[in-house]
């Protein structure tokens, strides 16, 4: 994984930070190559079809064969658009400015199962041979299991990040 310039990473614990060098840019943290981004949505997308595949079976009454595909081809979907998405998220930030605080998070996890709805309804729809409506309906079940779940695993996954950074950081010193 490209963890990219660690001695040039800040810190912020609390309301002040410290950094490493005095280059460094508060979004470091942040700034993640595609190897990353790779291993990020695929982890994401496999712990949440874990989860979610039973719940889906629950919602629709479909076979476990037709929830696996629907979750296979989602799962793609989703690891195509979590990519693209967090890539524009952290330019975004480094423009704007703006830390990643509870707000920011919301705002983050609202705005990507957006874009999925509209990216996963009509496949679902087809592949489950129900209207849009429908289609929808059931996507609002899966919704509601991840919009906390993108919240949650996004939280962890930068605290547990920043902690690998930090140890790196540590030993280059």
């Amino acid at each position: 994984m490209d963890y990219s310039r660690p001695n040039s990473v800040t810190y912020s614990t609390t309301s002040s930070s410290s950094t490493t060098s005095p280059q460094s840019s508060a979004f470091d943290n942040y700034n993640r190559g595609f190897p990353e981004r790779l291993f990020h949505g695929c982890l994401f997308e496999l712990c949440g079809i874990l989860f979610a595949t039973p719940l889906g079976m629950w919602l629709t009454g479909e076979s476990v064969t037709d929830m696996a595909i629907v979750a296979a081809v989602i799962s793609f979907i989703a690891i195509t658009w979590n990519i693209i998405y967090n890539w524009f998220f952290d330019r975004l930030q480094k423009r704007w400015g703006f830390d990643r605080h509870m707000g920011i998070r919301v705002i983050h996890a609202c705005v990507f199962e957006l874009g999925l709805i509209v990216l996963a309804v009509p496949f679902i729809a087809w592949w489950i041979n129900s209207s849009l409506l429908y289609a929808f309906i059931v996507d609002i079940g899966f919704i509601l299991f991840f919009l906390p779940y993108t919240f949650v695993y996004n939280l962890v996954y930068d605290k547990i990040r920043l902690r690998i950074m930090r140890r790196k950081a540590q030993r280059s010193l």
